[in-house]
């Protein structure tokens, strides 16, 4: 996706000839020539000057090489010209205050998935059964989705307008969709239908279109996030990627309902038929890893940014305490189903990321079009701070947008990094116990610093 934009004068002043008499005309010819190139050349120099750091800068206005010229970008997608930091909330509730203390710590937008916020307590957080389990929020239930929920229309809608209140900007997403309900609500198994079956491809786009006419106009809603980390390889019998050929998998599924591509291609469309401003975010497949950008195709619509996460090594950051904590960052890590081991440092995540780098420069897909959705790690293994570190470092070196994995989740510690690496006090639990915020107390912890530093570097 080539991005091209109409140039602009310099200084905005017009170089359209007057019309005149003839004899005027030539009698000012010659100075307006000289002229012209004397604002030409002033352009040329500021241009020189003062050029930008190496993939960071957006889109420039001007010309292809077919000399084909576009509009300079206009609405919601300026908001991603410049490199943006952010955070996620998946949090059991509304949290409204959460969005005013982002804000304090510099956090220029929040990824927000609702969906636990139509579950029982008891659930999510003291390990009952699922009274709800056809429930889903907004879609009401994702075996067949006949039209959004108003009610939980109505507190989203509250929450964003919290949101916007407090001067947070916010990308929306959803844990499921029709045919693809979240795993954590679907007895700990993924739920494979949309990837077999196309209707649901239907029911998926009618449900974004649905929601995009009722919140396009919306100040605080910066982009739609249309499912996160998609699968469709866990249905087709693609797992490991360190060992399986992407291009040889996709072959077999190009065009077919287990066609990433054809996904986001029925809902896009059907999104802008409703909304052509608001800027569409798609994840890469295999819960967004970065390698299955091999296979993810530009959308011709200039208003759409492409997304991965990073949790890799995954056997390095989802350790915790019952898996133990043996595995040090960085280190040697056991990867694949044939365990081989690696060395981890700051060099291997880097080139673990390459293939994002590679697809946008083979796609001419600017920095300023990619987002580092989700990265993070548990806050109690050894040399986390200098893992987001390094991440972090990465990410600002190609220009692209991050968010980490998480603000003041509700649901769960393991990543809540102003805690640091020491356990909940009993203070928290009471807290959560009541549904409310647990107290946040002052501690060193070179976890936050490091996220606080990446935060606050312009």
């Amino acid at each position: 996706m080539k991005i091209q934009f109409k140039k602009r004068n310099a200084g905005g002043i017009s170089q359209r000839v007057s019309s005149q008499s003839a004899v005027r005309h030539r009698v000012k010819r010659r100075w307006r020539a000289s002229r012209l190139l004397l604002l030409a050349s002033i352009v040329m120099l500021v241009a020189g000057c003062g050029e930008p750091a190496p993939n960071t800068k957006p889109p420039v206005n001007g010309e292809n090489g077919s000399g084909q010229i576009q509009e300079e970008p206009k609405g919601k997608i300026t908001f991603w010209n410049q490199q943006r930091k952010g955070t996620n909330f998946m949090n059991s509730e509304s949290l409204p205050e959460n969005y005013e203390a982002a804000k304090e710590r510099n956090i220029e937008f929040i990824r927000l998935a609702s969906d636990k916020w139509a579950k029982d307590r008891d659930f999510l957080f003291n390990d009952q059964p699922d009274l709800k389990p056809d429930r889903d929020f907004l879609i009401g239930n994702a075996d067949q989705y006949e039209g959004l929920v108003e009610e939980d229309f109505a507190k989203l809608k509250g929450d964003l307008d919290a949101a916007e209140a407090r001067g947070s900007k916010v990308v929306l997403t959803v844990l499921s969709l029709p045919g693809d309900r979240w795993r954590q609500f679907n007895n700990k198994k993924n739920d494979d239908r949309i990837w077999e079956d196309e209707a649901y491809h239907e029911q998926a786009a009618l449900f974004w279109r649905d929601l995009a006419s009722r919140l396009k106009d919306h100040p605080a809603v910066i982009g739609y996030n249309l499912i996160n980390e998609p699968h469709p390889e866990t249905a087709t019998g693609f797992h490991d990627f360190w060992t399986e050929d992407y291009a040889e998998w996709y072959k077999g599924v190009e065009g077919t309902a287990a066609d990433l591509n054809k996904l986001y291609d029925t809902i896009v469309k059907a999104i802008r038929t409703v909304d052509s401003d608001t800027p569409i975010i798609l994840n890469s497949g295999l819960y967004a890893t970065p390698w299955a950008f091999q296979y993810l195709k530009p959308v011709q619509d200039d208003n759409v940014l492409y997304a991965f996460h990073m949790y890799e090594p995954y056997e390095l950051t989802s350790q915790n305490k019952k898996k133990g904590l043996a595995i040090e960052y960085p280190g040697k890590v056991k990867v694949g189903e044939q365990q081989t081991e690696k060395e981890f440092n700051k060099e291997t995540l880097k080139q673990f990321l390459e293939p994002v780098a590679k697809w946008a420069a083979e796609h001419n897909v600017p920095a300023n079009r990619i987002i580092a959705e989700e990265f993070g790690i548990n806050r109690m293994v050894t040399g986390a701070d200098q893992y987001l570190a390094d991440l972090i470092s990465i990410f600002n070196e190609y220009g692209w947008h991050w968010a980490f994995y998480a603000f003041r989740e509700d649901t769960w510690d393991g990543m809540d990094y102003e805690m640091g690496d020491k356990k909940p006090n009993w203070k928290y639990w009471e807290a959560i116990e009541k549904g409310e915020q647990p107290p946040r107390i002052e501690i060193d912890s070179p976890l936050w610093d490091a996220l606080k530093e990446g935060l606050d570097k312009q």
